[in-house]
């Protein structure tokens, strides 16, 4: 009788999905209309995958899954804008400022 006995468990579906080509193509359209983009890749977690977030000029930005870092970096050298690792260089100030300004007038674009 194995009544005390772990059961190895299926792991769990993540709550996540994998990264697909309309990830890609928004992060395109977002380089693609705004100015100064650069792009930070962010790692895996318990809970999501591999993201990219891109920050423009102004703050704005976007995040999206990725399959990996090196796809993330392949993505960035594709369109020719800068890739940083945030584990190293931390969010940039414009993307805070730029959510703190959303937090105060949220009506605006």
């Amino acid at each position: 009788m194995a009544l005390f006995r772990r059961r190895k468990q299926a792991r769990p579906e993540g709550r996540d999905r994998a990264s697909d080509r309309a990830d890609l193509e928004h992060l395109e359209n977002f380089v693609r209309t705004r100015r100064g983009v650069e792009a930070f890749i962010e790692p895996r977690t318990t809970v999501t995958e591999t993201t990219v977030i891109l920050i423009a000029d102004d703050g704005e930005w976007t995040r999206r899954r990725v399959d990996s870092p090196e796809g993330a970096r392949r993505f960035a050298h594709k369109l020719a804008i800068p890739v940083y690792d945030v584990r190293l260089m931390g969010y940039p100030q414009r993307m805070r400022d730029y959510n703190e300004r959303r937090k105060r007038r949220p009506h605006l674009p």
